[in-house]
């Protein structure tokens, strides 16, 4: 039976990250990505803190390697899901992933970008701390939000509650 829950948790996963490539794109305003963080939300809920930090990893490398997307892409979906998984794991709560997909993309995410692309491009440019932070934080803020509503229905659904019980997740926490 644990080879059979191996196959669904991958399989589930590998759903999500094509999610997260298709979706982020076309719901992205410049140096904003709301659908990265929408996607973040979802997955801590549904899947947990270790398998919503690598479906933010692979969608990140899928991206800055299909679509040209700086390394941003890493330091801005990586921290927030991280985040938001342990927080939605310590409250059983959206509200937990919400503050930490904020606080993991919104505040650490951009301060880290900052030499990130420093690196990357080579300039030094003071003005970055001041271009990601804002964006960085709207793009958390707004894709939170409407990961909680979407998020509404979805615990709902048995679906979703069979998924949390496969990776361990609570389905009797309220929102």
């Amino acid at each position: 039976m644990s080879q059979v829950n191996n196959v669904k948790k991958i399989s589930l996963l590998a759903m999500m990250i094509a999610m997260d490539v298709v979706l982020s794109p076309l719901f992205r305003i410049e140096g904003m990505a709301p659908m990265s963080s929408v996607m973040n939300v979802i997955a801590a809920t549904l899947l947990g803190p270790l398998y919503a930090t690598i479906m933010a990893f692979v969608c990140a490398l899928i991206r800055m390697t299909l679509l040209g997307i700086p390394p941003l892409a890493l330091t801005g979906a990586v921290f927030g899901a991280c985040l938001a998984g342990i927080g939605y794991k310590y409250t059983g709560k959206v509200w937990g992933a919400m503050l930490g997909e904020i606080v993991g993309t919104g505040l650490i995410g951009s301060l880290l970008s900052y030499p990130v692309m420093v690196w990357f491009t080579g300039s030094q440019q003071g003005m970055y701390w001041f271009l990601y932070t804002p964006r960085f934080f709207g793009g958390a803020i707004s894709g939170s939000i409407i990961g909680f509503f979407v998020l509404l229905k979805l615990k709902e659904t048995q679906p979703f509650q069979r998924v949390q019980r496969l990776f361990g997740g609570m389905t009797n926490g309220s929102i």
